[in-house]
């Protein structure tokens, strides 16, 4: 595999995202209709001796994956998750590279609020963040918490969004694949932290790397193992290490109906 693809790859969705940004910033300022509803360290956090949390994620394709199921939409697939026992859900809102929207957004807050009211999922807004209108524009349509990916910004840039993410009430959600980027993450008070177990500018994955990160985490943090999760088994193993949580993505948007494989892997992430 090419070294740099996915050096490449995000160098254009960057690119992309600057356009997008230019053109929010010039549109009138979104309006929050559905508000966050906080909570989301709690839910994330493992108690002692209990279940790892599970984050199921909605994506309806991806640069290194390509076409994922597209059987069910968003919001009934959001609901099946919500079903089979997810903590969180993450929905991809990004469109010309993942075929997400802030509308996809929406729609499963709407369709989680009328399901199951208070009890629901909290949801993650994952997005390239450069800018807070993105920021904005998660809180207005219905996000708890929002990604901020440590790579594709500098250490004094990933607080100022922290910061314009805690104004708006939702929770910074922080994304780091080296020790570097998890100082910037601590600088930036997050208290939420994913360790990405694929590197962005490979694509490989390196679950040993993502280990050695996860453990110097800090414990009061809301530790969270991102990628590379594919079977209940793989959650059982997560489940015996010092994760909190872990996103399940690519594996349960390969299935027509994602929940029997969910639930399989909530037993397995209670039972270790």
């Amino acid at each position: 595999m090419d070294g740099q693809r996915g050096r490449r790859v995000l160098d254009t969705i960057l690119a992309s995202k600057r356009a997008e940004i230019a053109a929010l910033l010039v549109a009138p300022p979104p309006r929050v209709i559905r508000a966050p509803a906080g909570g989301v360290f709690k839910a994330l956090r493992r108690p002692e001796g209990g279940a790892l949390r599970l984050l199921a994620e909605v994506k309806l394709r991806s640069p290194s994956a390509g076409a994922l199921s597209s059987v069910l939409r968003p919001a009934e697939r959001a609901r099946r998750y919500a079903e089979a026992g997810a903590t969180m859900i993450s929905v991809l809102i990004d469109g010309p590279f993942f075929g997400g929207s802030y509308d996809d957004l929406a729609a499963c807050r709407d369709a989680l609020d009328v399901a199951f009211g208070a009890a629901r999922p909290k949801l993650l807004c994952k997005e390239f963040i450069l800018d807070p209108i993105q920021l904005a524009m998660a809180a207005a349509h219905g996000a708890d918490a929002a990604l901020l990916i440590a790579r594709i910004t500098s250490a004094e840039d990933l607080a100022r969004l922290a910061d314009a993410a805690r104004d708006l009430g939702i929770e910074p959600f922080v994304e780091v694949t080296t020790e570097e980027e998890l100082a910037a993450a601590e600088h930036a008070r997050a208290r939420v932290l994913g360790v990405n177990a694929r590197d962005l500018d490979t694509l490989v994955m390196d679950p040993a790397r993502a280990e050695r990160v996860l453990a110097r985490v800090d414990p009061t943090a809301a530790r969270v193992h991102l990628s590379g999760l594919a079977s209940p088994s793989d959650v059982a193993r997560i489940a015996q290490g010092p994760a909190d949580a872990a996103l399940v993505g690519e594996a349960l948007m390969r299935q027509d109906d994602p929940g029997p494989l969910l639930a399989a892997m909530v037993t397995r992430a209670a039972a270790g």
